[in-house]
């Protein structure tokens, strides 16, 4: 009787406690875990899909019944809460990040007055998101990206986040490359020596620029190279801390916004104050200059369906090549083609071999794969 007395007084002093904090650490950690979507491009090179009234983030583009936005968003649950989650975008598109993500908060919708490239945008929002949550741990990402194997990539966000968590490091996950792609941007990680509290985590060397052809060979085979993603983790104290040692007029703007953070005077100030911020990449404000950037070498089928072509790599095709998205297409004859059509119209094609097929809103584009830079020419969208 002794025996079993003394075992329920160690599990009720001791071990019953222990749980109790173990689990209260990692809800605080959820509750701290913040998901900002990048949503305001215009993706002209997916016209005539994408337009500069509804661009590719807003539309079902893999034909699943969900836009890019929504499956970026899908991607994160159970890593950040739905009140934890920002979406920054332009003006005139918030109403269908408010109509598409109805689940986030109306004042998470965070809209720029204008166009001032990366940096800017994720100063704002981090400003934003430590005024809330001083112990703010945020994973910024686009929104029109995909990815195949969502355990994967789940797996490694909540590895880099606990990183970040515990150092005062940026990690921005850098693609394994298939292929020498010359439409990315490539991170050179120093692959010699991973990080003492994450053997998946290395210190990056140096970004660089999208490549020509034989640069690009020459990244994919020297296996030190990954295609930057766009997608980056760090707290909030790191990154503002970050921007003002290495970009103080930004930090300036933003830090003087504090008061009004969450309240009705807002937008109008950011409307006054936001065209201040110099035109700049968080690439060359911020990752360039700062110390303690890393990458995490990662692997889950991840495209940024940048162009019709990347559509077509990451599309089921039947045995000629072709993917067709849509209910009622018929390939006679074809091979190598995209097809997207997702209206109720019967669409056959005889004969085609290398073309982009795309129908919306009653344009029709047919164009050759190898002329698909000049859709944009096409459009005449800016």
């Amino acid at each position: 009787m002794r025996k079993y007395l003394i075992l329920f007084l160690f599990y009720s002093y001791f071990l019953l406690p222990l749980q109790y904090i173990t689990f209260y650490k990692r809800n605080m950690a959820h509750k701290n875990n913040h998901l900002v979507i990048m949503a305001g491009g215009v993706g002209s090179r997916f016209w005539p899909m994408s337009t500069e009234e509804k661009p590719k983030q807003f539309i079902d583009v893999l034909g699943t019944g969900r836009t890019l936005l929504q499956l970026t968003f899908d991607r994160f649950e159970g890593i950040c809460d739905p009140e934890n989650v920002w979406v920054v975008t332009n003006k005139k598109y918030a109403a269908l990040v408010k109509e598409q993500l109805p689940e986030i908060p109306v004042g998470n919708i965070i809209q720029e007055p204008c166009r001032r490239n990366t940096a800017p945008c994720v100063a704002y929002i981090s400003w934003r998101i430590k005024e809330k949550d001083p112990n703010a741990n945020i994973v910024v990402s686009p929104s029109d990206h995909i990815v195949t194997d969502s355990t994967e990539f789940r797996r490694v966000i909540v590895s880099a986040l606990k990183f970040t968590g515990e150092t005062d490091s940026v990690v921005t996950l850098g693609m394994k490359p298939t292929r020498p792609e010359t439409g990315y941007g490539y991170i050179q990680g120093d692959l010699r020596t991973p990080s003492a509290r994450n053997k998946e985590i290395f210190r990056v060397d140096q970004f660089r620029e999208k490549p020509n052809l034989e640069t690009a060979k020459k990244y994919v085979s020297d296996k030190n190279f990954f295609w930057n993603a766009g997608i980056f983790i760090m707290s909030a104290a790191t990154i503002v801390n970050a921007f003002r040692v290495y970009q103080p007029a930004i930090a300036k703007i933003f830090e003087s916004l504090r008061p009004i953070y969450g309240t009705s005077q807002e937008q109008e100030q950011i409307d006054l104050k936001y065209p201040e911020c110099e035109n700049i990449s968080i690439d060359y404000a911020i990752m360039e200059k700062a110390e303690e950037i890393f990458v995490f070498p990662a692997n889950f089928g991840w495209s940024d369906l940048g162009t019709w072509g990347s559509l077509l790599a990451q599309s089921h095709r039947d045995l000629y090549g072709n993917a067709t998205i849509g209910n009622n297409i018929q390939m006679i004859e074809s091979k190598n083609n995209i097809v997207h059509t997702l209206n109720e119209k019967k669409v056959v094609i005889q004969g085609l071999e290398g073309y982009i097929v795309a129908e919306e809103d009653g344009t029709l584009l047919i164009c050759k794969m190898s002329e698909e830079q000049r859709i944009k020419q096409f459009s005449g969208m800016n």
